[in-house]
This record gives structure tokens, sequence and C-alpha cells, in this order.
């Protein structure tokens, strides 16, 4: 067995975070380490910084290099019997590089393993093996998901003949105001993030540079997008508008305070903890989970955390110098003050995705008032 492994002839197609542990297994197994041996991998990608967390076989000093030579030159030093037995290419796979793995590539091959992050080429090796009737190991990664599979032609089932059915889409409400799963959790904070760094930006710089922008935004047919848009264009221009550092820090800390203390209150004022629903079942009960609203504590470093991140983003945004400075932003951020939140009856808060949550028209005289409220765009320089 061990004869037949080491004169094996295998292909990897992926040398990030799977085909590092490949290479290293086959490295420690001895495979192609034969005379007739040869292991054949292929990765496009340089190594970037973000993957030296999980893609082992890579340092810092590698940042730049190509990953699949890295990768090789690494394992060689684990097992010198596969010294000059591994080729690495730089060609990504699909019909474009046909004349790289030809017939007579394919042809050489014992099997082939997939370590592949996009369906895509996964279906397109899938299909190159069954052509030739070349076992593969299919393994990927996308998002959150993995997958194993052993495929032997007109054998067993391939890698395209099923797939994953489409992932439902989380309803808003459970976001906003019940999440009960980390996936929920993720996207949240990705709304969030563009909520406050991206979508007004992007606001601002086109009702600075378009025409009519202000005209072409009452035009939308959500009622509640054109008071949005417009209160967010007067913000960043107006209202929450730094001048320097510290007052991004004002403003990250008053978001931490709104985020995760106001809009708790406000939540659990509406569905106390011991709420019952009408058919006497209580209200917090699997899967929603009664949230408790977070007090700013400067000595909790995951509390400071976000007033660093949020008020440095913020300075970006504006052009702004930030800093990174914990214990500055730390003192900045307990002597703000922070108005006492008192939770307000009548606030409506959707609960099921099927509820009605029609919201009423845009005020004429509030959308007149936030208009006047804007700087004429010919005022800003540039």
């Amino acid at each position: 067995f061990q004869d037949q492994i080491a004169n094996y002839r295998e292909f990897l197609v992926g040398s990030g975070a799977i085909g590092c542990e490949m290479l290293k297994n086959w490295a420690m197994m001895g495979i192609a380490s034969g005379p007739n041996g040869v292991i054949h991998i292929t990765d496009m990608d340089t190594i970037e910084k973000s993957n030296l967390n999980r893609q082992f076989l890579f340092r810092s000093g590698d940042v730049g290099k190509l990953k699949s030579e890295t990768a090789a030159a690494a394992v060689v030093k684990m097992n010198p019997d596969i010294e000059g037995k591994i080729v690495t290419h730089q060609d990504r796979v699909g019909n474009e590089t046909e004349v790289v793995y030809n017939d007579a590539f394919f042809l050489a091959l014992d099997a082939v393993t997939n370590a592949l992050d996009n369906v895509e080429a996964r279906q397109y090796m899938d299909r190159r093996c069954m052509f030739y009737r070349k076992p593969l190991l299919e393994s990927g990664t996308l998002g959150t998901k993995g997958n194993t599979q052993v495929v032997v032609p007109y054998l067993t089932e391939t890698y395209s003949a099923s797939r994953d059915p489409p992932e439902a889409s989380i309803p808003m409400c459970t976001l906003k105001n019940f999440p009960n799963a980390i996936e929920h959790t993720i996207q949240w904070a990705r709304d969030l993030f563009a909520g406050l760094f991206t979508q007004p930006a992007e606001n601002v710089n086109a009702y600075l540079s378009t025409p009519n922008y202000v005209q072409t935004a009452l035009e939308q047919s959500n009622e509640s997008s054109k008071i949005e848009t417009l209160t967010a264009i007067r913000d960043c221009l107006v209202t929450d508008k730094p001048l320097t550092f510290d007052d991004c820090i004002s403003w990250a800390r008053r978001r931490f305070e709104e985020l995760y203390n106001n809009t708790i209150q406000q939540l659990l004022f509406n569905f106390p903890k011991d709420t019952v629903t009408s058919s006497g079942q209580p209200f917090w009960s699997p899967p929603k989970r009664a949230p408790d609203a977070i007090a700013f504590d400067p000595s909790n470093d995951v509390h400071v955390e976000f007033v660093v991140a949020a008020a440095n983003l913020y300075a970006f945004n504006f052009g702004l110098k930030g800093s990174r400075d914990r214990d500055y932003i730390k003192a900045a951020a307990a002597a703000v003050s922070v108005s006492l939140f008192i939770p307000k009856s009548g606030v409506k808060i959707q609960v099921n995705e099927n509820e009605n949550n029609t919201e009423a028209d845009a005020d004429s005289g509030e959308l007149e008032e936030l208009m006047a409220s804007l700087p004429d765009p010919s005022s800003f320089a540039g």
C-alpha cells in the first residue's frame, strides 16, 4: 500500500485552508515520494495577511507570494522525500485553461482533490473527472458551510447531482428585535455597518454631486425611506458633523447607548420578560430570547473596543485623523453626557413577518423642514 501511494499522481485544486491541510497530510503519508509519484497544485491567488489565521503553511514573511509555490516549499521541509515531486501551477481551472489541463494531463493522473471555495469551479472539476473517469475527493467551503464527498465515476453520486436548497432569508423583525442564532447577529452587524458607515456617506456624496438629488429621493415609493434618506444627509452635514476626533468619540458613545441600552429598554417595555401570549404561553420562549440592556462600562474592554472602532470609522468617513489610544478614548467616552432614556408608550414593534406593519405616510411638513435644513451643495468646496 505504501508503495502504491508513494507512486500516486494527484492533482490538488486550491492551496488555501483545505489545501494546506491536504498537503500536510499527504507529506506525512509519503504520497508521491516514489520514483513515479507527482503532485500537481494549482492556485492563482497570492497570500494575504488575513489568510495566516487558518492557512497554517504560510507565515508573515510569505505575504504577497504565490500560495501554490509557498505551500509546496513548506511541505517539502516536512518530508524531503517529495522534493522535486510537486509541480505548481497558477492557472484557474475552467474552459479557458483546457489547453493547460488537457487530455494528456488528466489521463496521466490517478485522482483529483478539490479544495475550493466556489461552486462553479467545483462543478467544473466534477464534470472533468467524470469525463476522464478519475476519482474525485470533493471538499470545499462556502461561507459557513463545508462539504466533503468521495466521487467515483459511474459508481457514486457526483457533486453536481445535488444542490443545497436555497437559504431562507431572515425576517427583518427577527434581525432587528428577536435574533436567536449567530447568523442573525452576523447579518444584523453587517446591516448596521452599512447603515452607519456606508449608506449615509454614499447618500451625502450623491447629494453634493448629483443635480436634483433631493427631488429624486422624494420620488421613492417608500414613505419612510424619504425621511430616512434626508435625515441621514442632514445628520452627516449638520447635526452630527464632527469637527474633531473627540466629536467622533462622542458620536460612537451615543451609538452604543442607542443600540445596546435604549433599544433594549424599549423592547422590554413593549414586551416585559413575564409577557404571555393570547394562548397563555410565555412570549419569551424559544426561539425568542429575552435580552438585557447594557450600561456602558469604561472598564469593559468590549465596550471600549466598540467606541474605538466606531469612532475611527466615523472619523475616516469625514477625513479626520483617528486614534488608537485606548486610554484616551476610554476617558473621553466616559465623560460623554448621555440623556436618560425613558421608554415611550405607543411605539410599534413588529413581532411576525406577516404582521401588518404599515407606516404612516411621511408628513409633508416634516419633509419640508428636513429639506430646509439641508445646506446648499454649492457651499461645499469640491
